[in-house]
């Protein structure tokens, strides 16, 4: 292939986003129901329960007032978590977003000081409800009016201390531990809110591919190798996040068993709106009816931007794992592998590429393949492999690294998904032993962890970048709960 072919190729098959931020072309254009990032992993503190997060609204800037980020009241977040290998959800929650605005005769967020959610000073509010779907018994809601954290603006609308209450944060007296609270009959914990993206990826590897740790092997513009630089840092989402009792999702309501017989969960995140937007002539809001249309889904991560083609990518966040069977090609037959040989030089394992499905469809034999599994495309964890380190302390390659309490058994906030995506397209995996070698399994962009490090207690995200002292992609790096 030629160095011109490859780059219109490469062009034409790579979005401008990563993890699944901006990853299809029609929900870029829908930020606020965007899903950046899903993670499942079984709690380093708590490891009777399961904590498990949905992330959206990618790049928010800390500085983008007055009409801050926030969950969009219109839109449906759900969690779903399928059991014993099916490719339909067992278990679906639902969380939907209510706003007050107190005084709509000001412009301000804010017209003082404020620590919480629920603080007199906030003119703007969420709340959340909460509701839980079994297959086969019904939905029920399991926790209402829980509060919403709220952004985080900067040091005059959020001191240190203010209200008596010290956040541990000097640059923000946001706190982020009122708002988790109890969910219903047992359910486990919850929280909502704006933090810090916990993503870590260099996205100039959108610049035809570029890996600055090994640019000056770049077949069409080679450079000098440098460091990773991690595009995300500064940057905040909006974060759902559950902490779920694991005898609530396993298949038999006991512990979670180590061979994984009750304990192998698939988890996936959606977003909805209603089917029909009107726009008002007078400009006082909109009105959206019709049936609830499905418009995102995120399982895996990288899988709809660098699996999907760029023709299929909307239809693929239109479809429930169980038709997942019309992405086979893809997967067999990945396009990636091939940039990978072309633009270095490295060998990579001939198609049909079945590792792939294995990794990315139906779970890894004797770790987090359940029996009879419905091959699908979504995150799958053994819940009865125990936590290895504390929260952020796991190896970031995770299962190639040793670790077999990481991707893609479920997904930790420090498992670096990018580096072990990479080396699993050119093959460094087990699975491919003739390619588990230097320099496939070296591969990387260069960005080995976070910007920021993690709380030790749930939900454990660090606290939002605060938007008075951001400038130019850097902010600073709060450490408050």
């Amino acid at each position: 292939m030629s160095a011109g072919l490859l780059a219109g190729t490469l062009i034409a098959s790579l979005p401008a986003g990563a993890s699944s931020h901006r990853e299809a072309p029609m929900i870029a254009g829908d930020p606020y129901a965007d899903l950046t990032d899903v993670y499942a992993f079984v709690s380093a503190d708590k490891p009777d329960s399961v904590t498990l997060i949905m992330n959206a609204i990618p790049y928010e800037d800390p500085m983008g007032g007055p009409n801050y980020y926030q969950f969009d009241p219109k839109v449906r977040y759900q969690l779903h978590v399928a059991q014993a290998g099916h490719n339909e959800a067992d278990i679906t929650y639902n969380v939907e977003f209510q706003t007050t605005v107190k005084n709509p005769n000001t412009f301000l967020y804010q017209v003082g000081p404020y620590a919480k959610a629920g603080d007199a000073n906030l003119n703007v509010q969420q709340t959340a409800t909460v509701s839980k779907n079994v297959r086969g018994v019904g939905e029920s809601v399991i926790g209402t009016n829980l509060p919403v954290q709220p952004v985080n603006i900067g040091p005059h609308s959020n001191p240190p201390q203010i209200n008596g209450m010290d956040s541990g944060n000097s640059s923000s007296g946001v706190s982020g531990t009122s708002e988790v609270t109890a969910l219903q009959n047992g359910e486990g914990w919850f929280y909502a809110g704006q933090r810090g993206d916990p993503f870590f990826l260099d996205l100039g590897v959108f610049d035809l591919l570029a890996l600055r740790p090994f640019d000056s092997l770049h077949k069409v513009v080679p450079l000098s190798n440098t460091e990773g630089v991690n595009s995300f840092n500064g940057f905040n989402v909006h974060s759902i996040a559950f902490q779920i009792p694991i005898t609530m999702l396993t298949t038999d309501a006991q512990p979670a068993k180590a061979d994984g017989s009750n304990s192998i969960i698939g988890v996936w995140a959606t977003t909805w709106r209603r089917q029909t937007r009107v726009l008002s002539q007078s400009g006082f809001g909109d009105n959206q009816t019709g049936d609830w249309v499905q418009i995102e889904r995120l399982g895996n991560p990288l899988v709809n931007e660098v699996v999907v083609p760029l023709g299929m990518k909307d239809h693929f966040n239109a479809t429930p794992p169980s038709g997942d069977a019309q992405f086979l090609p893809a997967v067999v037959s990945p396009e990636l592998p091939g940039l990978i040989n072309g633009l270095y030089g490295v060998p990579v394992p001939p198609e049909p590429r079945n590792d792939l499905v294995t990794i990315f469809l139906t779970g890894l034999p004797g770790l987090n393949q359940p029996a009879n599994v419905q091959p699908a495309e979504m995150l799958r964890l053994n819940m009865g492999v125990p936590p290895t380190a504390e929260v952020g302390k796991g190896n970031r390659m995770g299962v190639l690294g040793g670790d077999n309490a990481g991707f893609p058994n479920g997904r930790r906030l420090e498992d670096d998904v990018v580096d072990i995506a990479i080396q699993a397209m050119a093959g460094a995996t087990p699975l491919t032993p003739d390619f588990n070698k230097a320099p496939n399994n070296l591969l990387g962009d260069g960005v080995n962890q976070s910007a920021q490090p993690f709380n030790s207690g749930f939900p454990y995200l660090s606290q939002a970048y605060q938007g008075f002292q951001r400038s130019g992609g850097t902010a600073t790096s709060p450490t408050g709960q």
